[in-house]
């Protein structure tokens, strides 16, 4: 039993925070913004409330975090009130939050001159896999750090690799946003045309899902987008915060992204129907309004 912090009690965290006490059998301590929050995770969980993350970081072996993106990031960490101002040597914090790799790469560096570990760790797997414990877990930074980590973080993962350098995590997770908004616009698309031409589209997806098409978007959204349903996972202005993360990386690397780019605009579309919250299928219902 390891004794854990975890910051950020959202959508994501506040099941991967139970499964670390539930699973894993670790000491938590948790914090969030909203204190409310963190007492009813205790009141489920067990474990303890800390009024700030410096609090909650104070002494732990391993502090985890997951929240909305870099400034939240900075600020329970280097902030007045954040983890490293009390984070024992030795120590590891792992961030679980989708964010820069910038941001990635000054944390390892702050963390270092302190004389503790710093992974970036991204997630994917959306709400249902941090539920059921089966996220797949994206990390950057040293091994030696990562191979203490791991058996700790395996309790709300399927799957963890180390990806290399700090940043490495963040750079990963980039990578399956931009693969996963192209995919979901070609299932989109297909499923519009689909409809335009008069075909049964549980049929279509029936046969074409065996074949050089399937994908883990076609197998498990097919039936709720063409439902017109869209309440099913990672909503719409996630996976803009996420696509920009992406574009602003490639302008600084040189990379082409075309079809993100575009897709990143068709969700902006998106959001201006009311889909703010709608999860990233609904890519459809930009094609049918």
């Amino acid at each position: 039993m390891a004794s854990v912090a975890f910051l950020g009690l959202g959508v994501m965290g506040y099941p991967m925070a139970g499964h670390l006490s539930n699973k894993g059998g670790h000491d938590v301590t948790v914090y969030n913004r909203t204190k409310a929050k963190a007492e009813q995770w205790v009141a489920q969980h067990g474990g303890s409330v800390a009024n700030t993350p410096a609090e909650a970081a104070d002494g732990k072996d391993f502090v985890f975090s997951c929240v909305g993106n870099d400034d939240d990031l900075r600020a329970v960490t280097i902030g007045a009130e954040g983890a490293f101002q009390s984070m024992k040597k030795g120590a590891i914090f792992i961030d679980n939050t989708t964010a820069s790799a910038e941001v990635a790469r000054e944390l390892a560096e702050k963390a270092q001159v302190r004389g503790f570990s710093f992974l970036d760790a991204p997630v994917s797997g959306g709400q249902a896999g941090a539920e059921n414990g089966v996220l797949t877990v994206m990390v950057g930074g040293e091994q030696k750090a990562f191979d203490k980590a791991k058996p700790v973080i395996d309790a709300y993962a399927r799957m963890v690799g180390v990806m290399g350098p700090a940043g490495s995590g963040q750079l990963t997770k980039m990578i399956n946003q931009i693969c996963i908004a192209g995919l979901v616009q070609g299932l989109a698309e297909g499923i519009h045309f689909g409809k335009k031409a008069g075909l049964d589209i549980e049929k279509v997806i029936e046969v074409i899902s065996k074949g050089a098409a399937g994908s883990w978007q076609m197998e498990n959204r097919h039936k709720t987008m063409n439902a017109g349903k869209y309440d099913f996972g990672f909503a719409v202005d996630w996976m803009r915060k996420d696509l920009g993360i992406c574009l602003a990386e490639a302008d600084r690397n040189g990379a082409k992204l075309p079809v993100t780019a575009l897709v990143d605009q068709f969700y902006k579309d998106v959001q201006g129907m009311g889909g703010k919250r709608w999860d990233t299928s609904s890519l459809l219902a930009r094609l049918e309004k």
